[in-house]
């Protein structure tokens, strides 16, 4: 039997039943499923999904792929330039993204093997790679890559399946109903693991009990359901729901009777020992970690290898060397101007394509290197094996390789890049001159057998422990939050201003960039000259042009705000000065005085500016906007609406005058939100995209993106009496434990927090600030919380949001964003 199912074009349509088609060449082999255009790997192997959502058309990308050598196309409306893709299958269908559902339930219907289904709100992910680990050397395994468990990434996950393969191993994820009734014919799993029931997505769920009936969807054809029975929710709707009484059960409880009663759980320093009652025997594992939610985990993952028929003693020595799962991957400042991405805890093949992306996702240097260790346990020929990766990186544009161990050196002929080559990590170590390193981005992606955390703290740029983490994930879904409130044709312009409102400034463009933001914005020209040199291509406007940069504006394809005329005339006179004239008119943005009394025209300044507009041909305007001084405040609503309607009746007297359209915007991220009917052809999103919210319902909406912690470096007792700090204004009024954490007034952590005025996030708890706030630390009272040196403290985060602290400090989150300094570290992440 091959190990492959293949399918053609010509099978695909008789699969999809359907007869509006145009074919060209039915013979042509379709291996990969595609739905991302910036994810192509081999176009002659891929057909491409053009699946429409609230937020994008993949219509629009279909002239793109078929000029990369794309030819088999699912499209709900074909191209209105048919002609021009003569040499193009097409699949005309009602809906793209049920098309590729059920090219997927066609392609499950192949194999007879296990299939775990795993759902939960929480865990599911962890489940799953470590049911990875724990099984992978007995079995060929197939998983969902990451987290790919929604509507689109369970036909992918589930498209990998091949006749090699002998386990699977899904996870579905839901956030509303109905959608488990469309993921279930895909997985089609045999044994299901309920992992939890949380308060994810609940804003779309009438309660817990129907989001739970949801999920169990996913398992109304298994043959054995693995749940805990401490989960009332979940243990009240499966046993009175009339699907499951034919279903076998294998439960766990700290309460109740069960198959695995957990009856003692042992924390001691980095390990955990669960002991539990198993068919009368007492067995028990011990794992390398301590949080209650691995704990859970692991006992789920238990259960299955029980269910499976492990014994304890092999279970128990495979859990001992449980590793943890790397869950993002993780932008960071290295040596020589580097940039580095650490993805050093798994190396497989599907992990490995996304790192890759997200690699190229980065435009801050021309050179791309990998550092690579041996793939293993992928079932695959090794010589099949890293051709497919050899292919990989020479069509994704990598331009070097680090290979690490003995099976990667072996099949070193089969990269055609730079390469070098090294049977350890010690050898690499020992041997390779980091020197060479320089103006590059390079990605770690290794095994954890090849312990590349040595790499990465050898590359990584020195730094105290206080670091910015910025959460990528939550700042796209942000944008996408704010893209839903938008019309179809509506662009964006995000600011990117003042160091991405403390967040960083080319690392937030490429992200921008790469997610087809319309426009971005910065104050200074130096900004957006910082952003030029890294790569950045989208167009920027600055808004605050100063009169020696207009000329380096020109040379970088910046485009000013102008908001005066003698702004006006300076540019004017830097296009004068250019020997050469221009090809185009030059793009400009005209700004508005509508009521900020801040910048921009005023009414009366409209007819010499008309005037001027239409009799320089040097430039034209791209763009009008004005700045709207209350638009999150409900009390200055009238005020905001004079704004709006004084802007369009401005604007459009500009617009009469001129034979080109012209973008206007006025709406900041709390005006997107409060007043849609304003929209215009653009909008400016800002804070909105860091995540904070013009009030309490959209903040609930919106993710935390920015998480400023450090680390504690020394723990005193301090007796009742003494003193803490500089001008002894800290005062032990009885016996203390204080903390010394490395971050002060100098890292932007206001002095006013001092002497108890702020509290920061411990171990749960909030505790106060003691004594002054020096420059470089502070100290913190950790009394009774067993505190030890080396934990971690959160100065704002999710668990403490900025808008907090903000308050505390009587000001607004844009200023304690904007304040963290730069010697502070930022750690970019992407899950």
């Amino acid at each position: 039997m091959p190990n492959s199912v293949n399918y053609s074009f010509g099978s695909i349509v008789k699969i999809l039943k359907n007869e509006s088609v145009l074919v060209v060449n039915e013979e042509l082999i379709v291996k990969n499923l595609l739905i991302d255009s910036r994810k192509l790997i081999t176009p002659e192997f891929s057909i491409f999904f053009a699946i429409v959502t609230k937020r994008n058309d993949g219509h629009k990308f279909i002239e793109e792929l078929y000029q990369k050598s794309v030819r088999n196309f699912v499209v709900s409306a074909m191209p209105e330039n048919i002609d021009d893709y003569s040499e193009a299958n097409f699949i005309l269908v009602k809906d793209t993204l049920k098309s590729l559902q059920a090219l997927s339930i066609n392609h499950r219907k192949n194999f007879k093997i296990p299939v775990i289904g795993i759902t939960g709100s929480n865990g599911k992910t962890i489940i799953k790679e470590w049911l990875y680990q724990l099984l992978c050397e007995d079995k060929k395994i197939v998983r969902s890559p990451k987290s790919f468990n929604s509507q689109i990434g369970v036909p992918l996950s589930v498209w990998q399946m091949d006749y090699e393969h002998e386990l699977a191993i899904f996870e579905a994820g839901i956030s509303e109903t109905d959608e488990m009734d469309k993921i279930q014919p895909i997985i089609q799993p045999t044994i299901g693991i309920f992992t939890n029931i949380g308060q994810a997505h609940d804003e779309n769920f009438i309660n817990h009990n129907q989001k739970v009936g949801e999920k169990i969807k996913l398992f109304s054809k298994v043959n054995t359901l693995i749940f805990c029975l401490d989960h009332s929710e979940i243990k009240g709707m499966i046993f009175k729901s009339e699907n499951f009484k034919n279903i076998k059960s294998f439960t766990w409880s700290k309460k109740f009777d069960a198959d695995l009663n957990i009856k003692k759980i042992t924390k001691n320093g980095q390990k955990t020992t669960i002991s539990a009652i198993y068919k009368t025997d007492t067995i028990e594992i011990v794992i390398p970690f301590t949080d209650d939610a691995s704990i859970e985990n692991s006992i789920h993952c238990w259960c299955l290898m029980l269910l499976l028929g492990y014994s304890n003693a092999s279970i128990a020595k495979r859990m001992l060397l449980l590793a943890k799962v790397a869950m993002r991957l993780e932008l960071k400042e290295g040596i020589n101007n580097c940039s580095i991405i650490n993805d050093s805890y798994n190396s497989d093949l599907n992990s490995l394509i996304i790192a890759i992306d997200f690699l190229n996702q980065q435009k801050q240097h021309h050179k791309k290197s990998i550092i690579l260790s041996d793939i293993l346990q992928s079932g695959r020929d090794e010589d099949d094996l890293y051709k497919q990766v050899g292919d990989l990186l020479q069509q994704k544009g990598i331009d070097k390789i680090i290979g690490i161990g003995k099976a990667i050196t072996r099949q070193k002929d089969k990269f055609n890049i730079e390469k070098i080559f090294y049977n350890t990590t010690s050898d690499f170590l020992s041997d390779y001159s980091f020197s060479e390193f320089h103006n590059e981005t390079i990605l770690l992606k290794g095994a954890r057998l090849f312990k590349f955390e040595a790499i990465g703290k050898a590359l990584q740029q020195k730094a105290h422990e206080t670091v910015l983490e910025i959460n990528l994930n939550a700042l796209i879904h942000n944008l996408n939050y704010y893209k839903s409130l938008l019309n179809a044709d509506t662009k964006i312009m995000a600011m990117v201003k003042a160091f991405s409102y403390g967040s960083g400034s080319y690392e937030i463009a490429n992200i921008l960039q790469y997610h087809q933001v319309d426009y971005l914005t910065v104050a200074y020209t130096d900004e957006g000259i910082e952003l030029r040199k890294s790569g950045i291509t989208s167009p920027i406007m600055v808004m605050n042009p100063e009169e020696q940069s207009f000329d380096t504006m020109i040379k970088y394809s910046l485009e000013p705000e102008i908001y005066s005329f003698r702004i006006l005339n300076l540019f004017e006179e830097s296009i004068l000065r250019h020997a050469k004239p221009f090809e185009n008119p030059l793009p400009i943005h005209i700004k508005l005085d509508t009521g900020m009394h801040r910048l921009g025209f005023d009414e009366k300044d409209l007819p010499e500016l008309i005037n001027r507009i239409k009799s320089n041909t040097n430039f034209f305007v791209k763009s009008i906007f004005s700045h709207l001084a209350g638009s999150d405040d409900p009390v200055h609503d009238d005020f905001t609406n004079e704004q709006i309607d004084c802007f369009k009746k401005m604007s459009d007297q500009v617009q009469e005058v001129v034979d080109y359209n012209i973008l206007r915007h006025i709406l900041n991220s709390s005006g997107i939100s409060r007043f849609r009917d304003a929209q215009f052809e653009m909008v400016r999103l800002g804070i909105g995209l860091y995540g904070v919210g013009c009030n309490e319902t959209e903040q609930s909406l919106l993710q935390n993106v920015s998480t400023l912690k450090t680390n504690i470096s020394q723990i005193k007792t301090v007796e009742a009496g003494q003193t803490i700090g500089y001008s002894r204004n800290g005062k032990a009024e009885k016996e203390m434990q204080i903390a010394t954490i490395p971050i002060g007034y100098a890292d932007g952590l206001s002095r006013t927090l001092g002497n108890g005025k702020g509290k920061l996030f411990y171990k749960n708890n909030l505790v106060p600030i003691v004594g002054n706030v020096c420059m470089d630390m502070c100290m913190i009272d950790v009394t009774n919380l067993g505190a030890e040196e080396g934990e971690e403290v959160v100065i704002f985060g999710k668990e403490f949001p900025i808008n907090q602290l903000a308050e505390v400090l009587g000001t607004i989150p844009y200023e304690v964003l904007t304040s963290v300094s730069r010697r502070v570290k930022r750690v970019y992440y992407q899950e």
